[in-house]
């Protein structure tokens, strides 16, 4: 290929980081988003261990995400009564540094936009590979030829479906849902979080920027969501059904999800592919590993671009060889990471009383003095588990 032209499909994260990597050697970009605009909500997100670090430092990001970083302190799980039954350190919650994700959405497209062609309010309708190239149809624009395709564009990735086909198998659905909001900071917290769970029900508050407001995640058993469950007049309803008569300030706060303008709903589900790429096209970040929370999507996205530019700079005319070497050197490190999806809802909804005495004692256990060095390598222990190559 001379100078290839990569078509990447989302605005997230996965998709500006590879964006960035490639445009600086010389490749042409074109970044496609269905949303109209830059997405900047969203729960905050954390990097954890040398693995994550020495990917922002190459990017040169380690200062300016710090700058941002949120400060939160430590989380406490506390009973019905307000009472702190365990305090969970910043480490396990918040990692080496934490940001919120709309300001690190900001930060890479400042980083890349005058590099980058962005499309706003687009997204693919169909997928042809040819001999010289992708031809790729579009909502918006007119349709246009690729030399490689790049689905970055989450957890129901639109290109996923197109190229994989759309089989319900590609996600597994873990039993919890999730709703996450703004709220009024009604708890008065300042730089710290409380999770109160009940059986099959938990919800989580962290309060680390203006002092008026929070974060809250509401954590409860349910089933999968369809494409038209996921409104926020549906997750104010799923909430209330939910927490209905839970105790502690509960109702208070589900009574502020009303007023709340940013509502995120969705099934707790993490995706399963036998592979990440078909012919020109391949899936990266959520798309091809994701979980919904608890996976540690975001800098594992940045790692998967930094691993997916790598090999395409080094084999720019053998796509296919470029795209399995991703493969073979991501997928464990993905499927470890993976893990983690699987087990969220439970820790924050514990399922039977039984299995929140269990959390509650165990956790209490890992953060006593003795134990401390033991419980950082759990928390820390799928972050690091990866030799991380050097494409200098």
């Amino acid at each position: 290929m001379t100078r290839p032209h990569v078509l990447i499909a989302g605005a997230g994260i996965a998709g500006p980081s590879l964006a960035w990597w490639l445009s600086r050697r010389g490749w042409r970009v074109t970044v496609v988003e269905r949303a109209r605009a830059l997405r900047t909500g969203g729960q905050a997100v954390d990097f954890r261990g040398p693995v994550h670090r020495t990917v922002l430092e190459r990017m040169g990001l380690w200062e300016a995400i710090h700058e941002r970083r949120t400060r939160l302190g430590a989380q406490a799980l506390i009973d019905a009564t307000g009472r702190t039954v365990t305090e969970l350190p910043a480490l396990m919650m918040s990692g080496d540094v934490e940001l919120q994700r709309g300001d690190l959405c900001q930060l890479l497209f400042e980083r890349t936009r005058d590099q980058v062609e962005y499309r706003f309010g687009d997204s693919p309708t169909a997928l042809h590979e040819t001999p010289e190239g992708v031809e790729v149809a579009f909502e918006q624009h007119a349709p246009q030829r690729f030399d490689l395709v790049v689905g970055a564009d989450g957890l129901r990735s639109n290109v996923r479906s197109r190229v994989f086909g759309r089989d319900d198998g590609h996600l597994k659905h873990h039993g919890f849902r999730v709703v996450g909001c703004t709220l009024p900071n009604v708890l008065g917290l300042r730089q710290r979080g409380v999770i109160y769970s009940e059986p099959g029900r938990g919800v989580c508050v962290t309060s680390a920027r203006a002092d008026d407001e929070a974060r809250a995640m509401f954590v409860f058993t349910g089933a999968p969501l369809g494409p038209q469950e996921r409104s926020p007049d549906a997750a104010r309803e799923a909430v209330s059904a939910a927490f209905a008569g839970a105790g502690w300030r509960t109702a208070q706060l589900v009574e502020a999800l009303h007023g709340a303008e940013d509502l995120y709903f969705d099934a707790i589900s993490s995706v399963r592919l036998p592979r990440y790429s078909h012919g020109r096209v391949v899936l990266l970040g959520d798309a091809a590993w994701g979980g919904t929370l608890g996976g540690q999507g975001t800098p594992m996205a940045m790692v998967g671009a930094y691993v997916l530019a790598g090999e395409l700079l080094a084999n720019p005319d053998a796509h296919a060889q470029a795209f399995a070497r991703f493969e073979a050197r991501l997928r464990p490190y993905a499927l470890k990471c993976q893990g983690g999806a699987s087990h969220v809802g439970g820790f924050f909804a514990p399922r039977t009383r039984a299995g929140l005495f269990l959390r509650n004692h165990i956790y209490g256990l890992l953060t006593t003095k003795p134990l401390e060095r033991v419980f950082e390598k759990l928390v820390t222990h799928a972050a690091t588990g990866f030799a991380l190559p050097d494409y200098t």
